[in-house]
């Protein structure tokens, strides 16, 4: 008789408990403190597409598409199978359906040709939710929302260029510009030699026979998103520092001399590539006047800045998210972690910083909408507030990472657990366009040169005098700051400014126990040095339930 042979054990020693379920699918637009501000600052109008778009960024596919973007990253190749110089990345389909969606979804140029009140607040927060999937692809979107307002200043340029960047089809591949459905655009600002400092690039431009055209030569150190079709490149003309437009493709069909040099091996954002191109009689269309490079890219800038403060928040809100989705599922010492008194004053901090971060980034959108629509007491306020925001909320961002990271222990730490992927992130937000002490130094600048800005800061703030002593002493103390400001003092200073500036926000939108405990701690000294460290008065159940998606 022939025996049945006997079936496979489990293993003995691995019987899998006490782990949290898959966060996805769950809906990346379930944030209190996003939608009500989407409303208050004018886009209420593009609720439905945003909660449809956050649903769709929690989807198991998107955040797929995410992980797999990440992990496969781009290639460079600089030729051909004959050998022909070709100079061309290449990337995961997850990339490109990444891209596809953020651009359909008017996260790139769109908002420029949008006539409807809060165009650019909509896309702000469509980034907010969106950003929950991928961090890198958010780079070549926010550089083409950048380029239209500096394209402007060359009418002529602008006329053939700007309907394609505002256009809500995604058309990858180097072909003729114009020949294109939509495009998207770059920027070649740095050099190794100066960073942040742009005004000694040493990238040549010559005059070419034709008006406006000239020749480029030169090399830039970090020009991220090497496949977009345009460029805007810093260079000195014969008149000085100037902007340029510097197309892939040129009108012939021909490639620009466009060479990728290598792609950088990064601390993070490994599904964008970030390349050092080298130009050596590359044909560029001047933008804006000769020797008026920086003044042609100042608005540009106060786009991507913007983008900072934004993605920074949307990293703190998806790591919030992540860790209290973990702490509701596992248990230790007899409780699950989120019943646990520490964890849930730990949570709730980071739920404070969450709130205070996106808040201030749709009020900035809000004033540049506002600003675009030419309202002078908000282009002043966007001026002072979008660099004092961008110094203080990317500051943030790396210890919040780390914080919440830590909230899933050794689960956090290896990469299936996508927080490393986040806390890698987080540092390349304060040193993207200008590192703290740029942004810090900007702000002085901003005082000095355009007392508006003064005016309109404290215009700002003036509505919440009297709601909360902690936040009229803290104004006192900015405005006695202001009086003495010094360079070396000027990261003090900004920190106090948006302090009070989120303060405010929160005091006037915010349910009293998340303003209560913001001014507390932030304002008022009844804090530690680390998150988790709230008062015992704060109402942790408050601001937990305000902040954490209701449990399935």
């Amino acid at each position: 008789m022939v025996q049945t042979p006997a079936l496979p054990q489990p293993y003995a020693t691995h019987v899998v408990s006490n782990q949290p379920p898959p966060l996805a699918p769950y809906d990346a637009s379930e944030d209190a403190a996003l939608l009500e501000g989407l409303r208050r600052e004018g886009a209420g109008w593009a609720e439905e597409g945003i909660r449809r778009l956050g649903r769709r960024a929690g989807s198991a596919e998107a955040q797929e598409w995410g992980e797999l973007a990440n992990r496969h990253a781009p290639g460079l190749r600089t030729h051909d199978r004959y050998g022909h110089r070709v100079d061309e990345v290449d990337f995961h389909p997850s990339w490109h359906e990444l891209m596809r969606v953020a651009v359909e979804e008017g996260l790139a140029g769109a908002p420029w040709a949008d006539a409807r009140p809060g165009a650019h607040v909509a896309r702000t927060a469509g980034g907010l939710v969106w950003g929950h999937t991928e961090a890198g692809h958010g780079c070549p979107t926010s550089m083409t929302y950048a380029a239209v307002p500096a394209l402007r200043r060359q009418p002529d340029l602008a006329k053939v260029y700007e309907p394609l960047l505002t256009s809500r089809a995604y058309d990858p591949g180097l072909r003729v510009p114009a020949d294109k459905r939509g495009l998207l655009a770059g920027m070649g600002m740095t050099e190794k030699q100066g960073g942040s400092d742009v005004r000694t690039n040493t990238t040549t431009a010559a005059p070419t026979a034709e008006a406006g055209v000239y020749t480029l030569r030169g090399h830039k150190w970090f020009t991220s998103a090497p496949m977009c079709d345009v460029f805007l490149v810093l260079a000195q003309a014969p008149g000085g520092l100037s902007c340029f437009l510097v197309p892939r493709v040129l009108p012939d069909g021909t490639r620009n001399a466009f060479r990728i040099q290598r792609l950088k091996d990064k601390l993070g954002n490994h599904s964008n590539a970030s390349s050092e191109p080298e130009f050596d009689g590359t044909v560029a269309w001047l933008v804006g006047p000769e020797g008026q490079g920086v003044k042609t890219i100042i608005e540009m800038v106060n786009c991507t800045r913007l983008d900072c403060v934004m993605s920074s928040a949307t990293l703190m809100r998806k790591t919030l998210v992540e860790a209290g989705h973990h702490v509701r599922h596992r248990s230790a010492f007899g409780a699950r972690l989120v019943d646990q008194p520490l964890m849930r004053n730990v949570l709730a901090d980071l739920a404070l910083e969450s709130e205070a971060a996106t808040t201030l980034a749709l009020r900035l959108a809000g004033a540049a909408d506002r600003a675009v629509r030419g309202d002078e007491g908000e282009r002043a306020f966007r001026r002072l507030a979008t660099a004092v925001g961008k110094y203080w909320v990317t500051k943030r961002g790396p210890a919040f990472t780390a914080e919440a990271l830590e909230c899933l222990g050794g689960n956090g730490y290896v990469e299936d657990s996508g927080m490393p992927r986040h806390y890698r992130e987080a540092p390349l937000l304060s040193i993207w366009e200008g590192s703290g002490n740029v942004n810090a130094l900007d702000v002085l600048r901003a005082l000095g040169r355009d007392p508006a800005t003064v005016d309109a800061l404290f215009a700002e703030l003036a509505p919440a005098r009297g709601a909360d002593a902690r936040l009229d002493a803290a104004v006192t103390r900015l405005k006695d700051t202001l009086a003495t400001a010094t360079p070396s003092g000027a990261r003090r200073l900004v920190e106090l400014m948006a302090l009070t500036l989120q303060a405010s926000l929160l005091v006037r939108h915010a349910p009293p126990a998340v303003a209560d405990a913001f001014c507390a701690t932030r304002l008022g000294g009844d804090w530690g040095h680390s998150f988790g460290t709230l008062p015992d008065g704060a109402d942790v159940d408050a601001v937990l339930g305000r902040a954490l998606p209701a449990a399935d």
